[in-house]
């Protein structure tokens, strides 16, 4: 059993994904998290890995930037190898002076810029985290003493957009509290496969931040993001 972007087995791949952009962020959560690691994938150099984490097995693989990249990953996951949770794990911008570098946000929905949703809706669509897994992830991050914030996160089509009408202002304005770039379409995804997901996100910048945070502050930050998400998807 393959697919054109997943060259994987039959069972290689647990029923819980963490999705991380960076391929090479799915290989170190791997060696860093996960007993016995095997590498299912490495087409077009997308890596993924399965292992066991407390017990209990879990994957993670690459997604790539941006909305197209990861809506064929989570397609080809949740259709074709019955993946039933997949959490995206990241690095999102903040749009409160409150919410700060190495902060953790977890995207409670998500609007959006592109045009992916509406050439699929007669209206506009609102993508929305699985209200489980969120749930679970909030009173983790409250348990191991993790600052967390739940909120609206606007996913964008384009990184650098200084000279885009109106920027980050309105969205700011009706309550967004951060930006990325694949939530909306994760969670539009995992609500047409009936599959659950959640968009974890630690903080790497911010509209009111002007502290550059250190290689070391910033591993650190996603360990911390990185294991909420691993507690999180185990129990699912």
């Amino acid at each position: 059993m393959s697919t054109p972007h997943i060259q994987a087995e039959a069972g290689q791949i647990a029923p819980r994904v963490l999705l991380p952009g960076d391929p090479l962020r799915a290989k170190y959560i791997a060696e860093t998290f996960f007993d016995s690691p095997v590498c299912f994938n490495n087409t077009r150099g997308m890596l993924g890995y399965t292992g066991r984490y407390k017990g209990v097995e879990v994957s993670a693989m690459g997604t790539g930037m941006g909305i197209p990249s990861i809506s064929i990953y989570a397609t080809e996951l949740v259709k074709f190898y019955g993946v039933k949770t997949l959490i995206r794990v990241g690095t999102c911008g903040s749009f409160r002076e409150e919410i700060g570098l190495k902060d953790i946000i977890l995207a409670q929905g998500c609007c959006t810029d592109s045009a992916i949703l509406r050439r699929k809706f007669d209206g506009d669509y609102a993508p929305l985290a699985d209200f489980a897994l969120l749930n679970t992830a909030y009173e983790k991050a409250l348990a191991q003493e993790k600052k967390v914030f739940v909120g609206l996160v606007k996913s964008s089509d384009m990184l650098y957009q200084k000279d885009k009408p109106f920027g980050f202002e309105n969205w700011i304005k009706y309550g967004a509290i951060g930006a990325e770039m694949e939530g909306a379409a994760l969670y539009t995804i995992a609500a047409r496969y009936k599959a659950r997901a959640l968009c974890i996100c630690s903080v790497s910048d911010g509209k009111f931040q002007q502290d550059v945070l250190s290689a070391e502050e910033k591993e650190r930050s996603l360990l911390d993001m990185l294991e909420l998400a691993l507690d999180t998807a185990i129990e699912f």
